[in-house]
C-alpha cells in the first residue's frame, strides 16, 4: 500500500513538472479541466493553505486567458528573469545571487550518485527547481534509493528556497494560472514533505535550523572549491 501511494505521488510530480517544464498547448489545458486538476492528484489539500491553493489553481483554469499570454508570463518566470525570481537555487542561496554557484555542483554530484545526468547544463543548470523536482520522483520511484532522503532533500535544496521563489512569482506574474501553478506545487511540497513525517518520523527542521545548516555548508564550500567530478556526457540516463 505505501508503495502504491509512493507511485502516485511520483504520477503528482510528473504532473506539476509537466506544467513548469514548458509551454502551455490548449489540448493540455483542456485535459486539465476535463481531469478536474488539481483535484484528481494523489495528494490532496491539508489545511487552510492548502485548499486555497488547490481551489485557486481549479479557479485558474477557467479563466479566459490566451496562449499567448500564458506564453509571455512562462517567458518571464522561467527563461528571462524579468520577476527578478530566479528557478535557479545558486541564485538565491549564493552571497552575490549569481547562478551556477556552489548549490549547482552539489546538485549535479546528487544526480550523479543517482545515475543520472542532466541533458544538457547549457540549456538548464543542474539546480534549476524542475529539476530537483525531477529527482525528487526519481527517489520515488527508485527501489535503490531509501524514500527518507527525500526529506533531507526537500528541506537542504528546493523545499527551503521555493517558497520565496513561489511567493515572488504569485505577486509579480501576470496570469492566475502561473501565480496559481507555483502556489499549489509550494503547498504541495510541504504535505508531501509532512507526509514523510508522518510516515518515517523525519521532523520538519525549523527555517533557522536549515539556515544555519545550510550557511555552514556553503562557508565550506568557499574554503574549498568543489571540484566538477561529473560532465554532460557520462554514463547513465538523462533527463
Amino acid at each position: 500500500m505505501e508503495n502504491e501511494l509512493f507511485v502516485a505521488l511520483a504520477d503528482d510530480l510528473e504532473q506539476l513538472i509537466r506544467l513548469h517544464d514548458r509551454e502551455l498547448e490548449e489540448a493540455l489545458l483542456g485535459a486539465l479541466r476535463a481531469a478536474d486538476f488539481p483535484y484528481g492528484l494523489a495528494l490532496p489539500p491539508d489545511g487552510e493553505e492548502g485548499l486555497a491553493a488547490y481551489a485557486n489553481m481549479a479557479d485558474a483554469l477557467n479563466d479566459a486567458v490566451s496562449l499567448d499570454e500564458l506564453a509571455a508570463d512562462f517567458a518571464a518566470i522561467y527563461l528571462n528573469n524579468s520577476l527578478g525570481a530566479s528557478p535557479y537555487e545558486s541564485v538565491w542561496l549564493s552571497d552575490d545571487h549569481l547562478a551556477c554557484a556552489a548549490p549547482m555542483f552539489e546538485l549535479r554530484e546528487l544526480y550523479a550518485a543517482a545515475r543520472l545526468q542532466v541533458a544538457d547544463w547549457r540549456n538548464r543548470f543542474d539546480d534549476h527547481f524542475v529539476l530537483q523536482l525531477q529527482y525528487l520522483r526519481h527517489i520515488l520511484v527508485d527501489p535503490a534509493i531509501d524514500l527518507k532522503s527525500a526529506a533531507g532533500f526537500i528541506d537542504e535544496h528546493i523545499g527551503y528556497w521555493f517558497p520565496d521563489f513561489a511567493q515572488r512569482v504569485s505577486m509579480q506574474c501576470d496570469t492566475r494560472f502561473y501565480a496559481a501553478l507555483v502556489e499549489l506545487t509550494h503547498v504541495w511540497l510541504l504535505r508531501f514533505r509532512r507526509l514523510l513525517d508522518e510516515v518515517y518520523e523525519l521532523p520538519i527542521p525549523s527555517r533557522e535550523q536549515m539556515a544555519e545548516r545550510i550557511n555552514r555548508k556553503l562557508v565550506l564550500d568557499k574554503a574549498e572549491v568543489a571540484p566538477i567530478r561529473f560532465m554532460p556526457g557520462a554514463s547513465g540516463p538523462s533527463w
